[in-house]
């Protein structure tokens, strides 16, 4: 059995602010935000995990270095350029409302058919061009482990959500229905038969943190 554990990034200025980050954007981790990722460090500290694995941006390589350092043992930690967030083109850096006004049928899409978006016209990734480069990392995550390994994958919201659902084997158009991900939570899903399916385990778990979630936390 190998178990994952899906982190999302700590908390950012953009997420406050409510602009989409996508796979170039990025903004500092909140002060707040090492408030939470003590408390997720608090919760999986009994728990022995072979490797962290971190998307290279800074808000997500930064929560997994910080997750890092208040975990027992020395886990390694190994940057890997396919965990990056989706590449929402034209998208990025705008503010939400921005969007919905430049581009209303993309973020409708993107939000809430997932089946139905298009990134043609914001020069973006789709769905199952993202699906596509991430999931071979968890491929090889499952293939060298021999079983009974614990991981932790440190990314983003929607790529995330995407994801996870494409591993559990969720239709292109229901990747949406158990809702988005929030800042530091961590949702879990094992594999018994060497990644052919995928089980899971907790979605978007955040019952650790000490402080009550908004609507600018979670995606």
């Amino acid at each position: 059995m190998t178990k994952l554990f899906f982190v999302r990034h700590g908390k950012t200025q953009w997420n406050l602010e409510g602009r989409y980050q996508g796979a170039n954007g990025d903004s500092p981790l909140l002060a707040e935000s090492y408030t939470e990722i003590d408390d997720l460090a608090h919760f999986l500290r009994p728990i022995h995990f072979k490797r962290i694995y971190s998307s290279p941006l800074n808000r997500a390589k930064t929560t997994a270095l910080a997750l890092d350092d208040r975990l027992p043992g020395n886990i390694p930690v190994v940057i890997d350029e396919r965990l990056r967030e989706f590449n929402l083109g034209k998208m990025e850096g705008m503010k939400f409302t921005e969007v919905a006004r430049r581009y209303p049928a993309e973020l409708y899409a993107f939000r809430h058919a997932p089946a139905q978006y298009d990134p043609t016209t914001i020069a973006g990734e789709s769905f199952p061009q993202l699906i596509a480069r991430m999931q071979p990392v968890i491929k090889e995550i499952v293939a060298q482990d021999n079983g009974v390994g614990q991981y932790i994958i440190v990314s983003h919201g929607a790529a995330l959500t995407a994801l996870i659902q494409s591993l559990l084997g969720t239709p292109l158009a229901d990747i949406r229905k158990r809702g988005g991900l929030s800042n530091t939570n961590v949702t879990t899903i094992e594999t018994c038969d060497a990644g052919t399916t995928y089980q899971l385990l907790k979605w978007n778990d955040t019952h650790f943190l000490s402080k009550p979630l908004d609507e600018t936390d979670t995606i």
